[in-house]
């Protein structure tokens, strides 16, 4: 499940709003009583103890292993809010779901399993990619790193009730500036990320997501939906074609790393004559993850041309820096792109530097 579902920031800006998905809101605890029978139930009533790393491998579990059709509505403060239909299927190994844009231009996704297929019915255009990191909460890998817990503390708040499901409720706080904490309604059976919230250091929630209607273990059809994913009649196909490299190859470092993101994966995309014998000409992306949130960095050669500015953007949870970097690698631009606090993106932009 993602929220957004987010990821240029796909071609620069639209990254900005893909990754857009996320948290915010306030949970309340619940008080015991002083008889001993409503003590049993209270206890009953308060979420497991688990770690950290153990509430997160529920929740990834149960993002994948359930089939599910729901309405996933996001909002942030400032009065934005977007909506989405999802359907989710798990065909024996398999990963397929479809996600209808409710809200915005038309827009209908289909993933199966890291291939990704992007209907944009008001142009006729279906972008065809594969994305090494799924828009799932939480984004762990396949094999979650224990680590996580240096960074993260969880602690229990108690039972809600969210789309008609009972759900625990916890909080995950970040033992630093470099990265938001959450608070996470997951369904009691199964695992699966009902809400979410994002909250920054002042404890203000910037962002929310939930589903305001969900069935769960529902049967439909991978079939059916492979077959709309296939159904390409009438549209325009352009592929985005990402070749896998490392941060060496290309002359990229972090001269400092920041404090639990670690690499995934470094891309770049060849140059459109298809005749790339020269990655310096090329938009790369290097992506980072502490396990919760994720870090884009997409450097290119800066262009006079064009001549942008350094700016920034903050849309919810999400933030966006591009700057000209300085001396002596002033001839490239960096957009970075994550939801997490600005002083992060920052902290990345400094440390990024040039080996050759």
């Amino acid at each position: 499940m993602t929220v957004q579902m987010p990821i240029s920031a796909r071609a620069c800006v639209l990254v900005f709003a893909a990754f857009c998905l996320a948290q915010a809101a306030t949970a309340q605890t619940r008080s015991g009583s002083t008889n001993a029978k409503s003590a049993a139930t209270a206890q009953t009533d308060e979420p497991p103890a688990m770690s950290v790393t153990e509430w997160l491998q529920r929740m990834h579990a149960g993002a994948r292993q359930r089939n599910y059709v729901g309405t996933f509505v996001v909002s942030a403060p400032g009065g934005d809010l977007s909506s989405a239909r999802i359907w989710h299927v798990r065909d024996g190994d398999h990963q397929i779901e479809r996600i209808e844009a409710l809200s915005g231009p038309q827009r209908s996704t289909f993933r199966r399993n890291r291939n990704v297929m992007t209907f944009l019915p008001e142009v006729k255009v279906v972008k065809v990619e594969k994305r090494e990191n799924l828009d799932l909460f939480p984004n762990l890998p396949e094999k979650p790193d224990s680590s996580i817990s240096d960074f993260y503390d969880v602690r229990a708040i108690g039972k809600d009730r969210v789309a008609g499901f009972d759900a625990d409720v916890v909080q995950l706080v970040p033992h630093d500036g470099l990265r938001f904490g959450y608070r996470i309604w997951s369904e009691r059976r199964s695992g699966l990320v009902v809400k979410l919230q994002t909250i920054d250091s002042e404890s203000r929630v910037v962002e929310q997501s939930a589903f305001s209607e969900l069935q769960l273990d529902v049967p439909i059809k991978a079939q059916a939906l492979a077959q709309m994913m296939a159904n390409t009649s009438g549209y325009r196909i352009e592929k985005l074609e990402l070749e896998r490299t490392t941060a060496q190859d290309e002359g990229w470092a972090l001269s400092t790393p920041v404090a639990g993101f670690k690499p995934r994966s470094f891309f770049r995309r060849p140059a459109s004559d298809g005749k790339s014998s020269k990655p310096d000409a090329t938009t790369v992306q290097w992506t980072f993850s502490d396990g919760l949130a994720s870090v884009s960095l997409f450097i290119e050669r800066y262009d006079a041309v064009r001549a942008p500015r350094d700016g920034v953007l903050t849309i919810g949870a999400t933030n966006a820096i591009r700057r000209r970097l300085p001396e002596p690698a002033s001839d490239w631009w960096l957009t970075a792109v994550g939801e997490v606090p600005q002083q992060t993106l920052n902290a990345f932009a400094q440390s990024l530097a040039r080996t050759r």
